[in-house]
């Protein structure tokens, strides 16, 4: 097997020396948030400053490229490499790696599609791992090229998508957001995961975020503050450029989008950006900058509300029989349960039995007790703080 794999591939060609590498960036963002938009006109704007560059598509969706190249859907490596492999023949440069000459520009633009497995039929990730495994058996780190941009789907928690983080395969890393929650929720998970990362040796620098279709709220920039974040760039919303994005046409010929992607341009090419230091926000953190957030649980649902059943008239319903510790919960389990409700401290542990082992409501214990309705479900809510770890930690 591991022969057959080795002939699979064309080698880099012998012989030849880069005096440097080209320079990686990942681009990640949550899907429909416009990474491939920035991927694409970022692109466009290093061609025009004369620079050779590359754009890789890392989404099995495969459509990072199809602005580029006027609409156009690039045979993916997926597809490629799997057709070629049943014929057992090479995969040369020339079936995956596609150039377009734009009028004007300097300099053409490349540009590589992984792709991945049809929607329900296979693992994305899997697709992107094995994707780099081609690429890099035919020296896509030794082509004559200065940046290789990787336009990577982020709102995922599979590995494969953190390929480039995980084996430190770009220099730098670019988050791309706008002003709502989820898609800043995603920028965070992605700056916790480079964190992990080169905490296990990763070279991935965080440069920082992108602002899409700013809309002047400024939630991503508060995020950014707290998160100690680089805000790189607001792009403004605009019909215009997305009416040329529509139409395969590259956005950064207007002046008000094509002058923040140069300025931006400008200062990757000149190092000028300090990378980030920042883990990311913790999910308590994180959804404070949104709002007031309560720390108390919310109510529990039972056992009775789950499992009530029409009765023979079909009018009123009957509650299951309780399900509680003391019912046919098997003997081993029930027994560690009482003996960690034993562990919680007073007042926590009476009202905890009472709520959870006698069924009693926090009304009722709240008269039982003479205590408010309001402490009683700050004691239970506490306890059952105290019971997740007691029960998972032993």
């Amino acid at each position: 097997m591991a022969t057959r794999r080795a002939r699979t591939f064309q080698s880099a060609k012998p012989g030849t020396e880069r005096l440097m590498a080209p320079r990686t960036i990942a681009i990640y963002g949550k899907g429909g948030i416009g990474k491939s938009f920035t991927t694409t006109n970022l692109s466009a704007t290093f061609a025009m400053m004369n620079k050779r560059v590359l754009q890789l598509g890392c989404d099995p969706k495969h459509d990072s490229t199809t602005s580029l190249f006027g609409g156009i859907s690039l045979p993916t490596v997926t597809e490629v490499f799997a057709e070629k492999n049943a014929k057992n023949e090479q995969v040369e440069i020339s079936d995956i790696v596609f150039r377009r000459d734009i009028p004007g520009f300097p300099q053409p633009i490349y540009g590589i599609e992984l792709g991945g497995p049809q929607v329900g039929r296979g693992c994305g990730g899997r697709g992107i791992i094995s994707g780099f495994d081609v690429l890099e058996k035919l020296g896509i780190f030794e082509w004559d090229i200065d940046i290789i941009l990787m336009d990577f789907l982020g709102d995922v928690v599979c590995g494969g998508f953190a390929t480039p983080l995980a084996r430190s395969l770009s220099e730098e890393v670019i988050l791309v957001t706008s002003n709502d929650r989820q898609s800043i929720f995603t920028s965070n998970n992605i700056c916790q995961a480079n964190n992990y990362f080169r905490t296990i040796g990763g070279r991935s620098r965080l440069l920082g975020l992108i602002v899409n279709r700013d809309d002047g709220s400024g939630m991503a920039e508060n995020y950014a503050k707290a998160a100690g974040i680089n805000v790189l760039m607001k792009v403004p919303y605009n019909l215009e450029a997305r009416d040329m994005d529509d139409s395969f046409d590259f956005a950064v010929r207007l002046p008000a989008i094509g002058e923040p992607f140069k300025k931006l341009a400008t200062d990757i090419l000149d190092n000028a950006i300090t990378p980030c230091e920042a883990s990311g926000l913790g999910f308590g953190d994180f959804v404070k900058l949104f709002g007031e957030v309560s720390d108390e649980l919310p109510a529990a649902a039972t056992a009775d509300e789950l499992f009530r059943r029409p009765s023979a008239d079909g009018n009123t319903a009957q509650p299951a029989p309780k399900a509680t510790v003391n019912d046919s919960a098997p003997d081993a389990e029930r027994l560690r349960l009482l003996a960690c409700i034993e562990k919680l401290p007073e007042p926590e542990r009476e009202l905890y039995t009472l709520h959870e082992v006698e069924g009693k409501s926090p009304t009722e214990i709240a008269e039982l007790k003479s205590l408010s309705e309001q402490e009683v479900k700050a004691h239970i809510a506490t306890a059952r703080k105290a019971m997740r770890k007691l029960f998972f930690e032993q």
